[in-house]
């Protein structure tokens, strides 16, 4: 397996959590009062989770997705009004001026930033805003999940997280979202909440975890696997917290040939 290769986990992917409505809602109500309701594009959609989330709030528009798996994955529920297509952070595929809000969940940091920004400012109406949201466990808030965390760096002490989105900062978004010059006005927004899970849906939800997987490899993983399965292995339900962190920048494009 390699890392940002998810041919083999697509089939996972259903039982991972979507993004707290909380921030979703409060963005949309920035981003729309800012430039008038209409369409969105999710781009990195993966099998559509975040996209769930932004048909659950009334948003329709496009969803970019440049695995195959993933897309055969979100066919099996397709959600109304969106525009399913193969497509990169920097190369969308998507016409300009054609959005007002782009997204990524959980996926821009496997995108070229640079390039990203500007394939961004190339499809969003002047005055249009980007938001990258992350989705990572809120660990720290639970003893279980704290003990969780330790038994995987128990097994991967030197382990590097490619992102869960946790330790991401607002000076790092600011560089990579603003140096050049295509956004401004950054916001940051992140809300808790909670999911409460069975054991196999946990279970399926680690096994979709590739950054992991790869620095493990496969005996690695498995072992990773059954400490988890051990932990968890006296409670019915799992509870696990998250908190989705986001943050939004405002094109500075001013015009329709800009």
């Amino acid at each position: 397996m390699k890392h940002g290769d998810f041919t083999e986990l697509a089939k996972f992917y259903v039982d991972r959590p979507g993004y707290s409505k909380v921030a979703l809602e409060c963005l949309k109500n920035y981003v729309f009062n800012m430039v008038g309701e209409g369409k969105v594009a999710d781009i990195g959609a993966g099998t559509g989770k975040l996209t769930e989330n932004l048909i659950e709030i009334g948003l329709r528009g496009y969803a970019v997705e440049p695995n195959c798996a993933m897309r055969a994955e979100a066919a099996k529920n397709p959600g109304g009004g969106y525009v399913w297509s193969e497509g990169t952070a920097e190369d969308t595929g998507l016409e300009d001026n054609c959005v007002h809000w782009v997204l990524m969940g959980s996926s821009f940091h496997w995108a070229d930033s640079a390039k990203a920004v500007r394939e961004f400012y190339r499809i969003l109406i002047p005055g249009g805003f980007f938001t990258a949201i992350w989705n990572p466990r809120d660990i720290e808030s639970s003893e279980l999940h704290k003990r969780i965390e330790d038994a995987v760096y128990g097994e991967l002490p030197e382990m590097k997280r490619v992102s869960s989105g946790k330790t991401v900062s607002t000076e790092e978004m600011k560089e990579k979202l603003l140096s050049g010059g295509y956004f401004k006005n950054i916001l940051s927004v992140e809300a808790p909440h909670v999911e409460l899970m069975t054991k196999e849906r946990y279970m399926n939800i680690w096994k979709s975890v590739n950054d992991i997987q790869v620095q493990a490899g496969e005996e690695g993983f498995r072992r990773i696997l059954h400490r988890i399965e051990e932990i968890i292995q006296k409670y019915d339900e799992i509870e696990v917290p998250y908190l989705s962190r986001s943050w939004t920048v405002q094109s500075c494009k001013q015009t329709m040939t800009d």
